[in-house]
């Protein structure tokens, strides 16, 4: 008994020497997971370093230093991690790490290292502090920067694939200060030839041109007062040419085809601006092309492509002078992807010329009938103000939509093209008066006669035939209203349904609360023109939804039928002799406030497989502006 407790302490010993046996002081695998998980914090206090030769460093040394080796990488530290375990040999160590960065566009730069390490006396196990822990070929005094790589922008092509924007000819007018004698009299000269070119340039200031010349500091140097495309120049050469002290520089620019070429749709690629950078810092610095508005800047991502960036190793001299040495590592730029339309070049010349003449905001579309594709979207004055009216007006059609509203009530069985349908100068709806243009009446004639002519109180007085939503229902047959995946902002029409019986009957004729853009009414069209509903499309690669169920035979054919003729003997019989075969349409004037002398003007139609909408804003009757822009447009393509 008495050797019991001697035999328990034995073993109790025997355990606390196998205890002190499986422990052991930190070796450098944990230095090295304290020193990686510092370095991600910042905080480095409370890891111990040596310099190579084995003397002691602060950890605010090597904070500093890491700070100034990471140069503008700094902000970004990399992920850091050890892979494997320290081989350790004697007293010293090696750990393999491996560094990943971050870098601007989401790329990553990641590569391996090593931390050397010793163990002191104290059996405590320091980093040896280095550059080569950031990147081998690191030395004292160096510092990491990027360096990136402008990506090629690219184009917006036209529906035969070729670039719309490509070198043109300009000629850039400038003077010589020393040659002139008259500051003031040369001025006043460029102004006026400026003035005379048609269609008009942008208004271009010389008022400071004076000023220019008097006060130059080489005389003799070159100062630029304006880039004309060449075809413009030579509508003036012989004017400014001889003026004393002008000289002319030929140069290459990237362009449209005009000036005005569907500019409210393309956009414009321009120098980035503060705002553009501030947005996009990642992905937009200065000197880069962004585009603003239309498609170049709907597209914009996929038109500027992706930066590349490189890490360089830059040197700072005594003069603080930054130098670049070797580049560890690149990622090469991608260039933008061209943007495929479906523009047809002469069709929009086309449409641009129709348009030339108007100083009121206007817009021409034309659609292909077979398949939807956008051929020109024109805006007016001079390719408009940037707002593509073409495609996101939202206006009232006026008498155009009684190609709708005939649809409809053809196809209700109600009416036929020979229906005697009474024409009167006024006709009355709870207690609304309602006239047509001119307060002409016809008395009671067919109803293909009242269309042709656009009596507006037969059809006011057919609106009960149409019910609350045939002419919803109308609408929607011929494409309104449609969900359209066009690449850019545009409105396919919102068709008056239900409300009172003068709401009815002002909606029979395009008025009411019916609310059309030029594209949807010229997509109307070319659904009559086909026999079921069309989808627009503007890019290639975004087909359209297909073609929408068919029309009635029994109410398309007269429709088509009265359509031709409202040009042969109705109210765009201007168009009779248009060269290219038959043209189909309707005029229409749209009262767009409580005065009744201000209307739009429309016309709606097509030739062969183009259909088309001209709107002209508070552009009077459609005889006097739309109908002529139409004629102006179907000669310009033949």
């Amino acid at each position: 008994m008495t050797r019991r407790p001697t035999a328990l302490l034995a073993g109790l010993a025997l355990v606390a020497a196998g205890l002190a046996g499986c422990s052991s002081d930190p070796g450098p695998d944990d230095a090295v997971d304290g020193f990686l998980s510092a370095w991600k914090s910042g905080d480095l206090s409370q890891i111990a370093f040596v310099e190579p030769t084995g003397s002691k460093v602060a950890a605010t040394e090597v904070t500093t230093a890491l700070k100034e080796l990471s140069g503008e990488l700094f902000k970004t530290p990399p992920a850091v991690r050890r892979d494997g375990d320290p081989k350790e040999v004697e007293g010293s160590a090696t750990a393999a790490i491996t560094l990943d960065w971050t870098l601007p566009g989401g790329t990553h730069w990641t590569y391996p290292s090593t931390v050397r390490l010793i163990q002191g006396n104290d059996d405590v196990w320091s980093v040896i502090w280095e550059p080569a822990i950031l990147n081998a070929k690191l030395k004292s005094g160096d510092q990491l920067a990027l360096r990136r790589q402008r990506p090629e922008r690219a184009g917006i092509l036209d529906g035969a694939g070729k670039p719309i924007v490509e070198p043109r000819d300009v000629v850039v007018v400038g003077v010589e200060p020393a040659g002139v004698d008259d500051p003031a009299g040369i001025a006043r000269a460029l102004d006026s030839a400026f003035k005379s070119v048609r269609p008009a340039l942008p208004k271009i200031d010389v008022s400071d041109l004076p000023k220019r010349i008097t006060s130059a500091e080489d005389p003799e140097q070159f100062l630029e007062v304006v880039s004309l495309r060449r075809d413009a120049y030579l509508q003036i050469r012989s004017k400014i040419q001889p003026l004393e002290g002008t000289r002319f520089r030929e140069e290459k620019r990237d362009l449209a085809p005009t000036r005005a070429f569907a500019r409210a749709l393309l956009g414009s690629a321009d120098p980035a601006l503060k705002e553009d950078i501030d947005k996009r810092p990642d992905e937009v610095a200065a000197g880069d092309l962004v585009g603003h508005g239309g498609l170049q800047g709907a597209l914009d991502k996929q038109l500027r492509g992706t930066p590349g960036v490189s890490v360089v190793i830059a040197n700072k001299g005594p003069d603080g002078e930054v130098t670049d040495g070797e580049e560890l590592w690149r990622s090469e730029a991608k260039p933008g992807t061209p943007v495929k339309t479906t523009l047809d070049v002469s069709v929009q010349n086309a449409a641009d010329t129709a348009l030339a003449g108007l100083k009121q905001r206007s817009a021409l579309v034309a659609v292909r009938v077979s398949d939807g594709a956008v051929l020109a979207a024109a805006n007016g004055p001079d390719g408009g103000s940037g707002e593509n009216l073409a495609f996101t007006a939202q206006v009232p059609p006026g008498s155009t939509f009684k190609v709708v509203s005939g649809y409809g009530l053809l196809e209700s069985g109600k009416v036929t093209a020979s229906t005697a349908v009474d024409c009167p100068k006024t006709f009355t709806v709870d207690g609304r008066s309602f006239k047509n243009s001119e307060n002409f009446a016809l008395g009671k004639v067919p109803f293909q006669v009242d269309f042709a002519k656009s009596c507006n109180t037969a059809f006011a007085s057919l609106a009960p035939s149409l019910g609350d939503d045939g002419l919803a229902a109308a609408g929607r047959a011929l494409g309104l209203e449609a969900k359209w995946d066009l690449g850019v902002d545009a409105f396919s029409g919102k068709v008056s349904t239900g409300g009172s019986a003068a709401e009815r009957a002002a909606a029979a004729f395009g008025q009411g609360t019916t609310l059309v853009s030029p594209l949807s009414m010229a997509s109307a069209t070319a659904s009559v023109a086909k026999g079921a509903a069309v989808t627009p499309k503007v890019l290639s690669d975004r087909p359209g939804a297909g073609d929408g169920s068919a029309l009635k035979a029994d109410a398309l054919g007269p429709l088509k039928s009265m359509m031709r003729q409202v040009v042969t003997s109705g109210t765009a019989t201007a168009l009779k002799d248009v060269p290219g075969g038959a043209v189909s349409g309707k005029t229409g004037t749209a009262e767009f406030d409580d005065n009744p002398e201000h209307t739009h003007a429309w016309f709606v139609g097509w030739q062969g497989d183009i259909a088309f909408a001209v709107f002209v804003e508070n552009g009077g009757g459609s005889g006097t502006t739309a109908v002529p822009a139409a004629e102006r447009f179907i000669r310009a393509l033949h």
